[in-house]
Parts: C-alpha cells; sequence; structure tokens
C-alpha cells in the first residue's frame, strides 16, 4: 500500500504547481504584449519617417529636376541610417524609384504593387521585396492636391525577430529566477507550516482536535478558557451548564466581568498576566457552590491567557446534609434504644417488687417515647426531609452547647413548597444562628406554611447585627467572622433562592437580644410573621 504524502511533500507540490501555472502564463502574456508593443513602436516610427520624407521640400522640389534620383537618394539614405529602418524608397507616379539602400535599384520599378499609396491612401503591411519580407508603410507624395508619387519606409523581419529575442532573452531569465524562487519560497512556507503546528500530519491534528472536543464536552467538570484581554476562548458543555450559560458558544467572546459573577471574576483577574495559580475557593454562581482554581496559561514564556477549573459542590453538600441527617437519626435511635432499655429495666424492677402503681406512673410520663417522635409529633413538622435536617441541626448545636427550640404554633405540612429549597434555606438560617448565638446561646425556629405559602422565622440571641450593616448580611462573601474563604455563602444563596422564588427575606433585631431572619415565600405575607413566642420549647 504506497504510503499517503506527508503535509510538507503536499504543500511544496502545489504551490510548485501553482508556481508554474502562473509564471509561464504571465510570461506569454508578458511576451505578446512586448511583441505587440514593439510591432505599433516599429509602425509609427515608419509612419513618421514616410511622411516626413514626403513632405519634406528638397525631396518635392526635386521631383522638377532633370534627375530627381541625384537629390533624393542622399536624402534618403541619410534619414534610413539615422531612423534605423532598413530601407526608405521614393518613386514617381509610375512606381520608378527615385532611391534604394542598393543604388543599381535606382531607376526600376518597384516589386511591390504601388496602388494604394498612387490613390492617395496610406497603405500599412507586410509585403516581400527585393530586401526580403518586410513590415513596411507606404504613403503618397502630393504636389498641392496631385499625387507625383509616394514612400516606401520599411523594416525588415529579420530584425525586427532579432529584436525581440534580444528583449525575450533578458524577460526569460527573469521568469526562469522567478520560477526558481518560487520553489523555493514554497518550500520555506512548507516548512514554517510545518514547525508551527509541531510537525503533525492533518490525520494528527484531526485525532488531537477529536480527542480534546470529547474530552472538554465530556468530562463533568467544568472549564473556561479567557485570552489575554479577558474575554472567553473555550467554554465546555459543563462550565456553561454550571455558570447558566445556554450553550459554550453563546459564552465565547464575552468578557470575564460579563459571565461571571464579582467573585469569580476576581479570581481570573488574580491568575491573569503576570499572575500566579491561584489556590481553590468557593464561590457562587447563581444558587450552584462551585470549587473554584484559576491558573495562567504560558506559552514559551509568554502569557497567553488563563484557565479556571470550576466544579459543583452543590450535589455534594446535598449529601452531606442527607448524611447528617441520617447520623442524627442513628444516633437518636440509639439513644432512644438505651432510653427505652432503661425504661423496661425500671418497669422489670417495679413489677418484681409489686409496685404497679408506680410502673403505671412510668408508663404515662414515657409519653411518646423518644426525641424522634417528639420532632413528628409536637414540633408540627410533617415534611421528612425538613424534620431530618431539624434533628441534624439539633445535634449539632448540642455539641456546640446551643440550644435550638421550635415554637409551640410551627405547622408545616407535607407539600408546601419545594422541599430541596426549604431545606436550604432553613439549613442555611440555623447554621447563621448557631453561630451567632455560641456556646450557652438559644436559637427559635418558627414555620408556618399552608397551600398558600410558607413564613420562616429564626431567632438567635447572640450579638446581633447593627443596623447600618443589616444590608450587607446577604453579600456574596460578608461574614462576621472573618474570610477564610468558606464564609460568606449561606445567607446570599438564601437570598438568590428566596428572590426565584418571588418571595422576600428581612434581617432585623430580635427580641431574644440577636438578630431575627424572616422569610416569606409566595402567598405568605412576608411581614405579617408573628414573632417566636416566649415559651418556645426546645
Amino acid at each position: 500500500m504506497v504510503k499517503a504524502m506527508t503535509l510538507r511533500t503536499q504543500l511544496v507540490l502545489l504551490q510548485v504547481i501553482i508556481v508554474l501555472a502562473i509564471v509561464p502564463t504571465v510570461g506569454l502574456a508578458a511576451m505578446w504584449t512586448q511583441e505587440r508593443q514593439l510591432r505599433e513602436a516599429s509602425q509609427e516610427r515608419m509612419i513618421d519617417v514616410a511622411q516626413s520624407v514626403a513632405r519634406l521640400p528638397a525631396v518635392l522640389d526635386a521631383y522638377d529636376d532633370p534627375d530627381p534620383a541625384s537629390v533624393i537618394q542622399p536624402i534618403a539614405e541619410l534619414i534610413r541610417q539615422s531612423s534605423g529602418v532598413a530601407y526608405v524608397v521614393v518613386t514617381d507616379d509610375q512606381g520608378i524609384r527615385y532611391s534604394h539602400p542598393n543604388p543599381e535599384r535606382i531607376g526600376e520599378h518597384v516589386s511591390t504593387d504601388p496602388s494604394v499609396a498612387l490613390s492617395g491612401d496610406m497603405y500599412v503591411g507586410t509585403e516581400t521585396g527585393t530586401l526580403g519580407e518586410s513590415w513596411r508603410v507606404k504613403v503618397p507624395v502630393f504636389d498641392d492636391r496631385d499625387v507625383i508619387g509616394q514612400v516606401s519606409v520599411g523594416i525588415l523581419w529579420s530584425d525586427l525577430r532579432a529584436d525581440y529575442v534580444a528583449d525575450m532573452t533578458g524577460f526569460a531569465i527573469a521568469l526562469g529566477a522567478a520560477t526558481v524562487i518560487g520553489v523555493v519560497a514554497a518550500t520555506g512556507v512548507a516548512r514554517m507550516v510545518r514547525r508551527r503546528i509541531y510537525g503533525l500530519e492533518p490525520d494528527e491534528i484531526r485525532g488531537l482536535l477529536e480527542t480534546r472536543e470529547a474530552t472538554l464536552h465530556g468530562i463533568r467538570e467544568g472549564l473556561i478558557a479567557f485570552d489575554e484581554d479577558g474575554r472567553v476562548s473555550l467554554c465546555n458543555d459543563a462550565a456553561a451548564r454550571l455558570l447558566g450559560v445556554d450553550s459554550p458558544a453563546a459564552a465565547v467572546g464575552r468578557a470575564a466581568s460579563d459571565l461571571l459573577e464579582q467573585d469569580l471574576a476576581a479570581l481570573v483577574d488574580e491568575a491573569g498576566p503576570a499572575g500566579a495559580e491561584t489556590p481553590q475557593r468557593l464561590v457562587l454562581s447563581g444558587e450552584r457552590v462551585l470549587v473554584a482554581r484559576a491558573a495562567p496559561v504560558r506559552v514559551d514564556g509568554r502569557d497567553v491567557g488563563t484557565v479556571v477549573i470550576l466544579m459543583d459542590r452543590t450535589e455534594l453538600d446535598h449529601a452531606l446534609q442527607q448524611l447528617e441527617g441520617a447520623q442524627s437519626l442513628a444516633e437518636g435511635l440509639r439513644a432512644q434504644q438505651h432510653e427505652f432499655a432503661n425504661t423496661l429495666h425500671t418497669l422489670g424492677g417495679l413489677i418484681e417488687l409489686g409496685e404497679t402503681d408506680a410502673a403505671m406512673r412510668v408508663i404515662e410520663r414515657s409519653g411518646d417515647g423518644g426525641a424522634i417522635t417528639r420532632v413528628d409529633a409536637h414540633d408540627g413538622i410533617q415534611d421528612i426531609e425538613l424534620a431530618a435536617l431539624l434533628l441534624a441541626k439539633r445535634a449539632r448545636a448540642r455539641e456546640l452547647g446551643v440550644d435550638i427550640a421550635v415554637t409551640d404554633d410551627t405547622s408545616l405540612p407535607p407539600g408546601c413548597g419545594d422541599e430541596s429549597d426549604l431545606v436550604t434555606v432553613v439549613g442555611n438560617l440555623l447554621d447563621n444562628a448557631i453561630d451567632a448565638a455560641g456556646r450557652g446561646g438559644r436559637v427559635v425556629l418558627r414555620i408556618h406554611g399552608d397551600a398558600d405559602g410558607v413564613g420562616i422565622v429564626v431567632d438567635d440571641d447572640g450579638p446581633g447585627i447593627a443596623e447600618g450593616r443589616r444590608g450587607e448580611v446577604f453579600a456574596l462573601g460578608y461574614s462576621t467572622k472573618g474570610a477564610d474563604g468558606r464564609r460568606g455563602y449561606g445567607l446570599t444563596l438564601v437570598a438568590r433562592i428566596v428572590e426565584r422564588l418571588g418571595g422576600s427575606v428581612e434581617v432585623g433585631p430580635s427580641p431574644t437580644g440577636g438578630a431575627r431572619f424572616t422569610v416569606a415565600l409566595p402567598g405568605t405575607a412576608a411581614r405579617g410573621v408573628p414573632e417566636a413566642a416566649p415559651g418556645a420549647r426546645a
């Protein structure tokens, strides 16, 4: 099987074919133009010479002399030699020569037909005379209005060809040199192109491109590349999805400040020209929690742009929340198991002692049986995911020394809202309140939901938020605990979810001394949610 030609060979061959096609074509056109110009120039010269001789007073006066040739022959020869034509022949009205380059031909009749010139018209054409084939001009000689003779001026075709060949020799050498230079340049261009594409062949380039496209658009991590001007030059499918862009093509060409949110755009600026690779940090894109890292792209020591890698932590956070809830349920079940075992041992001992009344009081005091049933029966939260979240937050709060109380009038039947959104909003509000309350503090939660919407109130007894800073708490990255890259996202996420759902969220002073966050989702009077009852129970 014949091996296919390399790209370099193909480029050289194609360019050589182009050079060999263009140079001869241009050369032939130039040679034809040169030959035509030579003929026209010779014709104009012969006409000028013939008309000058025909109007020369000495020639016209010589026609009346007894021997016109003795006067006309020297004049004709002088003009012939000075003008560079082959001959200047003057005749009378019968075609008898008065001049000729060969003096022996004087007095003879011309060898070609003089009728055109003797009739008063000018003749231009090719004829064969005593000197050979020539390009000639014949003009009449007038005495007032009468034709008294003719002047014939010609250039031998052999002389014209010699002049033409002399001109074309240099031109042909130039064409040959141009061809050689074109071939050499084609070879150089092919070498340069191959070097620019790192010596790869078309099949290899196609394979690399297909692999690149499949890899970029197949990975789950988002990848965005920016050029030196800070505009998107590459965006894969995952990045378009994470950033909420319709398609990767819609992102290409856009500036970082137009496409990315403030913290993510700042990350790109840090890793821009003359920058350095940034550590991973949490950022928000809409309601998505992303892990982002940016690094400058350098080729041959030159900065050519910036690349940003995005990883979605939203699903991971949701899974961690579910795991935390499951762990809390498991801990509650283990605690309840011990509680029931202790109760059974107590009942067994009382029965053996015959204290049946005391045993009955123990049974009545056990009530619903434990912490898990208390959540379901008394907290009024029938949404299973939100109930599990509350158990998890209570377990975490107990570890931190914080008491979480749920008001007596809390009521949330199933189906009052999107479970995922409710879990995110309540979870982040409780986390914020637990951090604010601190050890020994107290957090009060009130939720009321029905078919029309959901209202949420979270109070803490922490230091509160100064009135002048309340408008900043929902800003991305804001935190009273300091900026460590992991704080300042929860309340921003709450605000974005509430905004998407068409609700409202407010922050103000709490009767407990700290801060109160009030959330009203569609259908709920945002400012009509009653305050947490002083007798709220844990």
